[in-house]
């Protein structure tokens, strides 16, 4: 009897969906692998509660699956209440899906002397909702959770490892930019590919 497609199964099935699509040109233009992203933050039964842990200070970025060529990274980004990020940006493709809660995302430009300026109204992701990324479009941006008193949490696929990508956090003032490499918030995986109890199941 084969699994349903509820809890780690998801997510396993997302990224054999995202490995199979991986080719130098295809997954940041690949309206398959967005399609199949909206599937997965349209279902809130898949993330392992361990990456779903707020920090008092700080947003948490947890790691759940990099490619062992690095092509794509998928992480669940966890915003404690009133959470927000710096002016940054990330240097390759991404999409967000908002999980739960909801986070507002601010974009900028620069101007010709370098200078920031807000890029239209912020827009608000709620659960369900997916929003685009690109260097090539302008990928400036601030973040912050929307509820001052609850917690939030996104999922973000990025055309990369990001936690180890060179990018920049901006000055909002002045548009001076500073190298950041991310990292990530937990040293350790989720286990997504301990699959024995289905297996088991199907011998009795």
């Amino acid at each position: 009897m084969p699994e349903s497609t509820t809890g780690l199964e998801r997510l396993r099935r997302f990224i054999a969906t995202a490995t199979r699509l991986a080719t130098p040109q295809a997954l940041d233009q690949s309206p398959e692998l967005e399609a199949a992203f909206s599937d997965l933050v349209s279902h809130d039964d898949w993330l392992p509660e361990a990456c779903t842990a707020p920090h008092p200070q700080f947003y948490q970025q947890y790691l759940l699956h990099c490619d062992p060529l690095e092509r794509f990274s998928l992480v669940s980004f966890v915003w404690g209440p009133g959470q927000l990020t710096p002016v940054h940006d990330h240097e390759v493709w991404g999409y967000v899906g908002m999980l739960r809660g909801s986070e507002i995302n601010q974009r900028f430009t620069r101007d010709v002397d370098g200078r920031l300026a807000m890029a239209g109204e912020p827009t608000t992701l709620r659960p369900g909702d997916v929003e685009r990324l690109s260097p090539a479009e302008g990928d400036i941006h601030r973040v912050s959770n929307a509820y001052p008193d609850r917690v939030s949490i996104s999922v973000h696929l990025y055309g990369g490892n990001i936690g180890a990508v060179s990018r920049h956090v901006y000055d909002p003032v002045t548009g001076v930019a500073k190298p950041f490499v991310s990292g990530y918030s937990s040293p350790t995986l989720p286990n997504l590919w301990d699959r024995s109890a289905a297996v088991r199941a199907t011998l009795a």
